[in-house]
This record gives C-alpha cells, sequence and structure tokens, in this order.
C-alpha cells in the first residue's frame, strides 16, 4: 500500500501542497471543508487557490454557497468532511425538520424551547461530549427560576431533540435523562351558582359580557372555542351549537382541540344568551374565517363571530376579535367588579363540568359534550364531584333493576 503524502503549508491560510496538487482546507460553523484542486503546485496556481478559498467563505457567510461553482473538479479528501456536532448546528438542521408536522405556533414555541436549553447548557457544546450528568444539571439549572409546567415543556421539547440525534447516531441515550418534575394536580375551583349570580348582577355592566358568561357556563366551551363561536354554528331552534373552530392568541383560527366539530345541546339560560349574542352579532358583517386543519391546509368559514372588541369599543381602532389574552383581561375586570375570589376564566369550563355532575347527570354524555373521547378524563380531573356512595343512587338503580325484572322475569327480586 502506498505511503500517505504529508502536506505542506503553501504560504496562505488554509492552503495546502499535497503531493503534486493544491489543496484548499477551510472550517465554517464547525464544518470542515477541504478540496483537492488537481492543479500543479505553481505560485500563480496557490494564489489562485487562496482567492478561491476567500470566495468560497464568503459564499458561505452570505447564505450563497454551492460547492460545485467553487470546486467542480475536487477529488474526494483523504478525510471526508464531517457534519458539525456541534448543539447550536444540529439544532438548526433539526427545527425545519420538526416544524413541518406542528403548527407555527406551536414552533414558536418549540424554538423558544429549545433556545432556553441550548443557551443553559452551552451552544458549542459537542453532542457526543455530554454525559448523563449534563442533562441533570440542565434540569437543576431551569427549575431554579421557573414554573414546574414551564420546565416541563422545555424539557419535552429538548427531548425530542435529542431523541432525533440518537436517531441520526450522533449521541447514545441522552433523551431519557430529560425526565420531567412531578407537578401537583390542582383541583378545579368552579364557580358556585351564588359566585355566577354575583358575576352576573354585579361583575357585568353590559348584557353582552352577561350574556358571554352565561354562555361559557352553561356550554362548557373552552375560552378559545367561545372567542371563536359565529351566528352560523348555532341551530335555528337554539337547541344546540356546533363547536367548528378555535381562536388562539395570535388570532388564528384553528379546528377545535380534538381536531373535530362537536355538538353541544344547549341549556335554557344558554339559549336566551346566545339569543342576545346573536341579535348583537347581526349587525355585523360577514367575514372569511381561514381556519386551519393542519400546518398545510385550511379552510374558509364564511361567518360572523359572536363576541367582538368593537362592540363595547371606546377606541377607534381595535381588532375584529378576541384573543385569549384579551378576555382574560375582560373576564378579571367582571370578577373585581363581582367581589368573588379570583380564578382563570378556564373555570367556567369547570363549572359547567362540575354542576353537571352534582345533579347527577351521564357521565358519557358529559364527556361527549365537553369534547372528551370517553370520560375517564372527568372521573380523574373531577372525582371529587362524582357522588358515588350516594344512597339516592342506590335507590335509582335498583328502581332500574325492577322496571328490568318487569320486562325479563328471570331476573331476581326482593334479594332473592
Amino acid at each position: 500500500m502506498a505511503n500517505s503524502v504529508a502536506a505542506r503549508p503553501a504560504g496562505y491560510t488554509g492552503i495546502e501542497v499535497h503531493g503534486q496538487t493544491i489543496r484548499v482546507d477551510f472550517m465554517y460553523k464547525g464544518v470542515r471543508h477541504r478540496h483537492t484542486l488537481g492543479v500543479e503546485p505553481t505560485r500563480a496556481n496557490i494564489k489562485h487557490a487562496a482567492g478561491l478559498r476567500s470566495a468560497a467563505l464568503f459564499a458561505l457567510k452570505s447564505d450563497n454557497y454551492v460547492e460545485a461553482d467553487y470546486f467542480p473538479n475536487s477529488r474526494p479528501a483523504e478525510t471526508a468532511p464531517q457534519t458539525s456536532r456541534r448543539l447550536d448546528d444540529l439544532c438548526d438542521r433539526y427545527k425545519p425538520l420538526k416544524a413541518v408536522d406542528i403548527t407555527r405556533e406551536t414552533q414558536s414555541r418549540y424554538e423558544n424551547a429549545l433556545n432556553v436549553c441550548l443557551e443553559t447548557i452551552g451552544r458549542d457544546r459537542l453532542i457526543d461530549t455530554l454525559l448523563p450528568v449534563d442533562i441533570q444539571q440542565l434540569r437543576v439549572d431551569l427549575i431554579a427560576t421557573r414554573a414546574v409546567s414551564t420546565v416541563n415543556h422545555y424539557l419535552a421539547t429538548f427531548s425530542g431533540f435529542l431523541y432525533w440525534c440518537e436517531n441520526n447516531g450522533y449521541c447514545k441515550e441522552l433523551g431519557k435523562h430529560c425526565t420531567r418534575f412531578t407537578k401537583s394536580n390542582k383541583d378545579p375551583d368552579p364557580l358556585s351558582f351564588e359566585e355566577y349570580q354575583a358575576l352576573i348582577e354585579k361583575g357585568c355592566l353590559h348584557p353582552i359580557d352577561k350574556a358571554a358568561v352565561a354562555v361559557a357556563v352553561y356550554t362548557g366551551l373552552r375560552p378559545g372555542e367561545l372567542l371563536a363561536l359565529a351566528v352560523e354554528d348555532v341551530a335555528e331552534d337554539f337547541s344546540k351549537i356546533i363547536v367548528r373552530r378555535s381562536i388562539t392568541q395570535s388570532g388564528t383560527f384553528k379546528v377545535p382541540k380534538t381536531n373535530k366539530e362537536r355538538t353541544v345541546l344547549l341549556f335554557p339560560p344558554a339559549q336566551e344568551a346566545l339569543k342576545a349574542l346573536i341579535a348583537d352579532a347581526e349587525q355585523r358583517e360577514s367575514a372569511d374565517l381561514q381556519v386551519w386543519l393542519n400546518r398545510h391546509e385550511s379552510r374558509t368559514d364564511r361567518a360572523r363571530v359572536l363576541l367582538s372588541p368593537k362592540t363595547q369599543a371606546r377606541r377607534k381602532v381595535v381588532n375584529d376579535y378576541f384573543v385569549p389574552s384579551a378576555w382574560n383581561s375582560k373576564w378579571a375586570n367582571l370578577v373585581r367588579r363581582s367581589g368573588i375570589r379570583s380564578r382563570p376564566p378556564y373555570q367556567t369550563r369547570h363549572t359547567y363540568a362540575c354542576w353537571n355532575l352534582t345533579a347527577r347527570g351521564n357521565l358519557a354524555f358529559i364527556a361527549n359534550q365537553m369534547g372528551h373521547s370517553d370520560y375517564s378524563m372527568l372521573v380523574k380531573v373531577y372525582g371529587r364531584w362524582i357522588d358515588s356512595e350516594s344512597p339516592s343512587e342506590l335507590e335509582r338503580i335498583w328502581a332500574g333493576m325492577q322496571n328490568m325484572a318487569q320486562i325479563a322475569p328471570n331476573l331476581p327480586q326482593n334479594g332473592t
């Protein structure tokens, strides 16, 4: 086997004489670029190679680099260029690959989480030098100044990046060390009926606010679903609504959380409230709402959204639609005026669930109304509102059994 030829400097940075030819060598963002030109190492050729190297680096920094334009006849070098293993560079490769499967709003949250983790652990760290202790230290540093829910989101996002690195051979078994912190489950804090009345009578000074709160409490809609509800979603006889969309903090309409429509049957207070909201909304023109089904597809709904900041606006220029943060501010003012205990607007959804359960509503029916796939979530979240040992429940079940016995005489009766 022939002996390898040692390269020697040619008098210019990154230019080497390698045997009977010239080799160009440079690093950019942790990636080595090495090209053998296949020309004799004359003084003129060496000077030309130095200029070519400078031009290639400038193109890389300008994001206009096409390797074949600068080194069309380059022979593969003895050591092939390797992909950078710096965390920052790997993350730049990962982000656009992940982005195609998530919404733009989620992408922004993911990128923020990744940036925080990279800043904490060190952007210039090489992935194959990381140890489990580095991930454990990341957990310690994050939880020192942040809420558990925030840290768990960061760790979940960063673990996805690390698992991608593992699957592509950049590292081994790091993702599993991004263990989330245990988070205490806070019980729902629903409104009592007395608090609801105080909110309506004292907190809501405008009839539209009263109607909005009534719809929220008596339908159990998520805030984003409430704010995206339109005239066209309400049945003509006011017996039901169809939840077709939600609105995000950025003012983007999307499909509901479960990615499918659902029908909510209406209690009388919700029916009356919707009549007031529709009478107000019908004074506005219909608009084309772009509703995103996923990252790449959308539909257009021609509709009049029920709640608009313009109804009570004092300023001339206001948004057409409420976003969750604006609704949070309005809700906080309503609660403050009413004098009841402060709680976030999502508690209207919890109020709907707890009131239904306290009234001994059917679990499957309530779960369907709220958009859950089954009633396991109700049992998990609202367990203490489900009265499972009530004597009246036993009597109700026994009455049902007796009914069945009349239809099927073979069933046991009177304890026999």
